[in-house]
């Protein structure tokens, strides 16, 4: 019985052809209810009115987590490494999205 509880599921997983080409996004919009985080990436480009969700993911809130604390650590470990990630608050440049409340629901 003990050794079952020692031996570790293995996961294969694959990765597509497209799906391993990536796709290129400047704005993440996170939102949520109480059952879920829904994370919608996008790329916008200067001069466009118009963008389209490019991918959207939803996740449960312990996986939501989880992923915070992964990225928590990549970008720590990223630092470390090349310095620190300069984030710009509507000067500088970083784009400035002027969203409207009305669309995102929390």
């Amino acid at each position: 019985m003990e050794k079952q509880k020692k031996k570790q599921h293995q996961i294969k997983i694959e990765l597509d052809d497209n799906v391993g080409q990536g796709e290129y996004v400047n704005l993440a919009i996170v939102t949520h209810s109480p059952a879920e985080f829904v994370m919608d990436f996008i790329r916008v480009l200067p001069g466009m009115t118009k963008s389209k969700v490019k991918s959207r993911i939803i996740m449960a809130p312990m996986h939501a987590k989880t992923l915070m604390m992964a990225l928590k650590d990549n970008i720590n470990k990223y630092e470390n490494k090349f310095g620190e990630i300069k984030v710009t608050k509507g000067k500088g440049p970083a784009p400035n999205f002027n969203l409207p409340d009305d669309v995102l629901p929390n």
